[in-house]
């Protein structure tokens, strides 16, 4: 096993060698960037110590950006006796730069060289998904401004209950994902400290700095703990694939009221003829694929946090090599999330409003409530209102004033906050905007000798 890192001369059972390395040199290609601008970071703060030679750092800092963008571009390999991204790369700039790269993993193990690519790229992933988040809780206030007077029954238990409208409809997706903008910046401040330094769980007998590595890469600060940095592998994915479950949570109830609405017996929307699918024996069928499969991911990101979580749990303190299993299902629902995203993006502004069902499916008895608090309103106790209301609806009687009580509290019918809601929407965008700024000229920095 000459090709590893941890190789010292003696042969491994070829079975035993694929079944630890697994789907590692295909999984850690995503990593592989990250891997990259960590590397240069620590090998800024190895010269910073005077445990690295200038000249050599500069080798170090050029190959690996090299690297980096051969990573990003999707030209980087790695080779199945390699073993892992880390080895891969390591091999990588020992070829490019001969000595130096043989230097590079001083003062550091495989643990936290992982646990820092993950960090970065689990930071950029969640700007990515804010920024995703932002866009499409645009496209629902939008949606609400647009039909905020358009007539919908309200439904509980999946019966009529009182007036609504499409405006107010909408305007609950809005308002749930403005709420996971606001949780978003708390998983951020979780990923916002350096793990590197930690080693394997016990810290470096060497004069490292680890705050400069942390203010280098723009993290706010250090993960103190060498310890807790083990310690933590699953939780900081955990809480990203818990956020997104969240987001997906509010996704999925949209996504089921279209595919109720859209219904022929329902007919209160209609999804365009492109964003349907056909049947391979029934000519007359439009099918909403794409809402049935979206649905299906709000519950496959359920199962893959799951997987995380069981990964992770049940292990005492400290590295385990259980934790490698963590990175796949990490992956595939960052991914499966984005996609989520730009897809519901798309389809939010193309729904198509079928108006005159969801006015005759509004017929008076919605407005039972609002006939009884009208008599409140002319002296009655509320029990005595509710109980003649009943009585009319039983009897064939009932004659609401549908104009009675409109309601223009806020977040009413008549008061959807929609401009509360646009000012939460930009404070959002500003924050993400800013933290990528950040970030962005925090990876420049590490570029830049």
């Amino acid at each position: 096993m000459a090709d590893t890192l941890w190789g010292k001369g003696a042969p491994l059972d070829a079975v035993i060698h694929r079944f630890t390395v697994g789907d590692d040199p295909v999984v850690d290609l995503s990593l592989a960037p990250h891997d990259a601008l960590g590397s240069a970071a620590h090998a800024r703060m190895l010269a910073h110590v005077g445990l690295l030679r200038a000249e050599e750092a500069r080798a170090l800092v050029s190959a690996l950006k090299a690297l980096h963008d051969e990573a990003r571009a999707g030209t980087f390999t790695i080779r199945p006796e390699q073993e892992d991204g880390h080895t891969a790369l390591e091999a990588a700039l020992v070829e490019r730069v001969g000595e130096p790269g043989k230097r590079i993993h001083l003062a550091r193990s495989r643990n936290d060289q992982v646990q820092l690519a993950l960090r970065l790229l689990m930071r950029e992933e969640v700007l990515t998904l804010g920024a995703r988040t932002v866009e499409l809780a645009g496209t629902f206030l939008d949606f609400a401004q647009a039909h905020a007077n358009v007539a919908l029954p309200g439904y509980t238990h999946l019966r009529r209950a009182m007036p609504s409208t499409f405006g107010l409809w909408g305007m609950a997706f809005a308002e749930g994902l403005l709420e996971e903008l606001e949780a978003l910046r708390g998983v951020w401040a979780r990923l916002d400290r350096c793990p590197l330094g930690a080693a394997a769980g016990f810290g470096v007998p060497l004069p490292i700095d680890r705050e400069y590595v942390a203010k280098l890469l723009g993290f706010s600060r250090v993960q103190r703990s060498p310890i807790d940095v083990q310690n933590g592998r699953g939780r900081h994915e955990a809480a990203v694939l818990g956020w997104s479950c969240s987001v997906a949570g509010t996704l999925e109830k949209w996504l089921w009221d279209v595919q109720l609405y859209s219904m022929d017996e329902f007919g209160f929307l209609k999804l365009p003829d492109a964003f349907t699918t056909g049947s391979s024996i029934m000519p007359q069928k439009k099918n909403p694929d794409v809402v049935e499969l979206a649905r299906a991911r709000c519950r496959e990101l359920r199962g893959l946090a799951h997987q995380v979580e069981a990964v992770a749990g049940g292990l005492p303190s400290s590295y385990h090599r259980d934790f490698q299993l963590l990175k796949r299902p990490t992956l595939a629902a960052l991914t499966s999330m984005k996609d989520l995203l730009v897809v519901l993006a798309r389809l939010v502004p193309v729904l198509q409003i079928q108006a005159d069902a969801a006015a005759r499916a509004s017929d008076d008895t919605l407005y039972a409530a609002h006939h009884a608090y009208a008599l409140v309103a002319q002296g009655q106790p509320f029990r005595d209102a509710y109980r003649q209301v009943g009585r009319e609806i039983a009897d064939g009687t009932f004659r609401p004033d549908r104009g009675a009580l409109t309601a223009t509290h806020l977040g009413g019918a008549g008061n959807l906050g929609l401009p509360q809601a646009r000012e939460e929407l930009a404070a959002a965008r500003a924050w993400l905007d800013e933290t990528h700024r950040a970030t962005a000229d925090a990876a420049a920095r590490v570029w830049t000798l």
